[in-house]
């Protein structure tokens, strides 16, 4: 996602990516790389590209709200309750539509539903919007591969999987992009 913000901001915001950034987007790009070992998945070309087609949707969104706020003042939580209602009805659809099993409410389930709805979605996803609102969209969207590189750390606190040395080459190279990236917005 972080990619295709930065060139649909580029397309459809005028946004240039200049000296240092194509330095920053490089090396994020080789850290993101050893992260995923993308060689070594075994998932299938479909899911792959359905991953690729969610970057891209998620990408454009980001580009279409930051259009939309330069031309329409909006409250980002209006905008926000907005998007997640709208976004609600696709997924109730699927959920009616998919057979399932009944629910266990047990406290970790409910725990983690409303995790997932608070904090996990409608918080994060207000804060996004607050981001996209004050930084250029390809800044603001390269901020975000800080998320692989926490992944791995939290996988390594909370379950133990201690990261090997591609995904350890992977993190520094996406903490030096992004230093890199955080000096050039200072800068700018």
């Amino acid at each position: 996602m972080p990619f295709w913000t930065v060139i649909l901001a580029w397309i459809f915001l005028g946004e240039r990516i200049r000296g240092i950034q194509w330095f920053a987007i490089g090396l994020s790009l080789c850290g993101l790389f050893f992260i995923l070992e993308p060689l070594n998945l075994h998932a299938s070309v479909f899911s792959k590209g359905l991953a690729v087609l969610a970057g891209i949707c998620w990408a454009g969104g980001s580009i279409v709200a930051k259009k939309l706020r330069q031309t329409v003042e909006l409250d980002l939580l209006s905008f926000t309750a907005w998007q997640m209602l709208f976004a609600a009805v696709p997924l109730i659809l699927v959920a009616l539509w998919e057979p399932f099993t009944s629910i266990q409410w047990t406290p970790q389930f409910v725990f983690a539903l409303i995790y997932n709805v608070l904090p996990g979605t409608a918080i994060a996803t207000l804060l996004w919007l607050y981001v996209l609102n004050r930084l250029p969209a390809g800044t603001a969207g390269l901020g975000l591969l800080l998320n692989p590189v926490m992944a791995v750390v939290f996988a390594w606190i909370q379950l133990g999987e201690q990261p090997g040395l591609t995904e350890s080459i992977g993190m520094v190279l996406i903490i030096i992009a992004l230093i890199l990236n955080a000096l050039n917005a200072i800068k700018s």
